[in-house]
């Protein structure tokens, strides 16, 4: 990589073929891929670590068949996770399972539950031995540079300073509050979800056993996540009532979370106030246009998804495989044209709608219903596909493996 000398006091330049803004998923597995291929790449990360608390955690089988196509997957699979292949519920008193992944011809037929942070730093660690790739920590873009229509690059705060990374193609990898797609002007078609998630974590005893994942009881839902020494707890609550639910104080939310998952009463005094609660904002949204000349949005900044089946992180690797697949070989000899971008939409943008409308369909029958006070029922839906095995496998292939999954084609160097 070439640093140019600052024009300006202060500001240093750095010149890429690519960059990358953004360290989650899609930016962290797309550096890897472009470093692999032999591409001079940056990777933007505006956090000093990846250890912090995300929203995903799942690791799909999808993802799993990624990490073995580029023969990482048994050093991943070293690291701390547990397993899942059967999702089963109680609702309204009755057991349900909603899916069974154990049916998957696959390789991998399950889900690795692991913290985003052991993930994003096997990647990062992974890709060292790719001298083409960079990642930045602690920098944060925050405006793009421009030459008439087109995208040069970004400007990006560092500890040390301001900088000017001037890029071939930059890629917005930075998630549903993008900084580079605000600064591009990009539209956002906002779908819409009923429902916020509070996140916390509650102290697990080695002898707390369950394998239930979802409990709905009587307008209350919450989704539980054996993470080995504690449980990852999401609660769901009605778009909008955060305040209202604060405004009942904390043992009231806690008393309502005991009710559904009794075996929480060890390690429930770990959530000592709602600072140890998390706001999850849910948001269902797309671009209808993913790019411009020198810029791509994919992952979250182009279609923020639903936590319902906990398809974003799979999603966003898999933006990330096509956007290698398709772009790699192209970006040697420099930018790709506008259509050569917008490739990668037109290959995405089908998988992406059929999730999304999935989603929307599951908030529409199942989760509102049981968000709604007082409904007893198992929806017709939970009903059909718990006595019915083969849908149990249906759903799984939908979570697990998702509308066209993609496979790792981009070229890999030395």
């Amino acid at each position: 990589m070439d640093a140019g000398s600052p024009e300006q006091p202060g500001v240093r330049k750095l010149k890429v073929r690519c960059c990358v803004v953004g360290g989650g998923p899609a930016g962290m597995m797309l550096g890897y891929l472009l470093g692999r291929a032999g591409i001079d790449v940056v990777v933007l990360e505006k956090h000093a670590d990846f250890f912090r608390d995300f929203r995903g955690d799942t690791v799909h089988p999808s993802t799993l068949q990624v990490m073995n196509e580029l023969g990482l997957i048994d050093g991943f699979l070293k690291l701390p996770h547990q397993e899942i292949q059967k999702m089963d519920g109680i609702f309204a008193g009755r057991s349900v399972r909603i899916a069974d992944l154990s049916r998957l011809k696959v390789k991998y037929p399950f889900i690795a539950m692991m913290p985003q942070w052991d993930f994003l730093n096997f990647l990062r660690e992974s890709g060292k031995r790719f001298a083409s790739l960079k990642v930045l920590m602690s920098t944060e873009a925050t405006d793009l540079l421009r030459r008439g229509d087109t995208v040069t690059g970004v400007r990006a705060t560092t500890p040390d300073g301001p900088i000017e990374i001037e890029a071939d193609l930059t890629i917005a990898c930075d998630g549903r509050h993008s900084t580079v797609r605000e600064r591009a002007g990009f539209a956002v078609e906002e779908i819409g979800a009923p429902m916020d998630v509070l996140w916390f974590r509650v102290g697990r005893r080695p002898d707390e056993t369950e394998n239930l994942f979802a409990r709905v009881e009587n307008g209350k839902m919450m989704v539980t996540f054996d993470r080995g020494d504690y449980w990852q707890c999401a609660y769901v609550i009605a778009k909008g009532q955060y305040e209202a639910v604060r405004a009942r104080g904390l043992p009231a939310l806690l008393d309502d979370v005991l009710r559904l998952a009794p075996i929480l009463k060890g390690g429930i005094a770990d959530v000592k106030s709602f600072d140890d609660v998390k706001l999850l904002t849910v948001a269902i949204n797309r671009l209808s246009r993913w790019s411009r000349p020198g810029l791509l949005c994919i992952g979250d900044a182009a279609h923020a998804m639903s936590p319902i089946g906990g398809v974003g992180v799979n999603l966003a690797v898999q933006d990330a495989v096509a956007t290698a697949n398709i772009l790699a070989a192209r970006l040697v000899q420099g930018c790709p044209s506008e259509d050569e971008l917008d490739a990668v939409r037109r290959r995405r943008e089908f998988p992406v709608r059929v999730t999304q409308r999935m989603q929307v369909v599951a908030q529409n029958n199942i989760i509102t219903a049981a968000l709604r006070s007082g409904n007893q029922g198992v929806p017709f839906a939970l009903r059909l596909i718990t006595a019915m095995p083969w849908l149990q496998g249906l759903t799984a292939h939908l979570v697990g493996i998702g509308v066209r999954p993609e496979h790792v084609h981009s070229p890999a160097q030395g």
